[in-house]
């Protein structure tokens, strides 16, 4: 498949699953469903993979590991995040993330012009939320909260492409996501047995840990075996489109017309540099 075209997919189900999450917040809270998140997930993909069957040197444990602790911040700042701003908003404000790694690793003159295409998006849907008139404290805690996801995103993008790169593709991944759960366990282990006494609800962060992390972070560790950073980056720019269309459909959160304008700019970022992008493997 295209990578754009896979990029379509683990976004649709990535916020899919976001969305889903959204409406347990007001039964275990933001940051505990974005840890249960990571935690199903590494469950799920240990089982899966696992990973003790390779041969592991200090190194590729310690790197995976980091990467994992990573991705896990970036997880749980995120779920803060859209607890307090519309979803679609959100990662909009987040992309400014691989915005600083294409423009720091990017090279050719594409990328260059579509790093600025698409950061006049972003800048246009962040101005939009800042003059929506949410309650200041939303606001605040908000942008705090997605700019920090901001930076950890920058982080996994670097870090998941030396894991990927390094071959244990999503056998690091699943170690990294068993190592970043059980960093931040001992700050929300003690919501568990409010999950385990209610199997509706486990099954519900379930489908959030397989939709969200997964299936779309397995499907990146693919396409990062293929591509530079500095594109990987670029093409993340499809995920605020497919964020804002879940947005609509599922939380009736719609997009005003300088939002699709700066989706608009987004999408044009996209254009040009899917061209340029190899076409990948499925997952093996």
């Amino acid at each position: 498949m295209p990578a754009p075209a896979l990029f379509v997919f683990s976004g649709l189900t990535q916020y899919a699953g976001a969305a889903v999450a959204v409406g347990l917040f007001a039964r275990l809270g933001a940051p505990d469903v974005g840890w249960w998140r990571i935690a199903l997930a590494a469950l799920v993909l240990v089982v899966w993979r696992r990973p003790w069957r390779r041969t592991w040197t200090r190194r590729d444990l310690a790197w995976s590991a980091v990467f994992g602790i990573v991705l896990a911040a970036m997880n749980i700042a995120f779920y803060v995040a859209i607890d307090h701003l519309p979803l679609g908003t959100a990662v909009a404000i987040e992309f400014c993330g691989p915005v600083a790694v294409a423009a720091v690793t990017g090279r050719a003159w594409r990328e260059r012009v579509a790093i600025v295409v698409a950061g006049a998006g972003v800048v246009l849907l962040a101005g939009v939320t800042l003059e929506s008139g949410l309650p200041r404290d939303d606001v605040v805690i908000g942008l705090v909260a997605i700019l920090a996801a901001a930076a950890c995103w920058a982080g996994y993008i670097v870090l998941g492409r030396r894991v990927a790169r390094a071959g244990s593709g999503v056998d690091g991944l699943a170690v990294g996501m068993a190592a970043g759960s059980l960093l931040f366990a001992p700050f929300f282990v003690g919501s568990g047995g409010a999950v385990v006494s209610d199997p509706a609800l486990l099954v519900l962060l379930l489908v959030v840990a397989v939709c969200s992390s997964v299936v779309p972070y397995g499907l990146e560790q693919v396409v990062l075996r293929h591509l530079s950073a500095a594109t990987f980056a670029v093409l993340l720019a499809l995920l605020p489109a497919t964020a804002a269309v879940i947005g609509a459909v599922m939380l009736r959160q719609v997009p005003t017309w300088p939002e699709l304008a700066g989706l608009v700019l987004v999408s044009g970022a996209i254009a040009m540099t899917a061209r340029a992008a190899p076409r990948v493997g499925p997952p093996k």
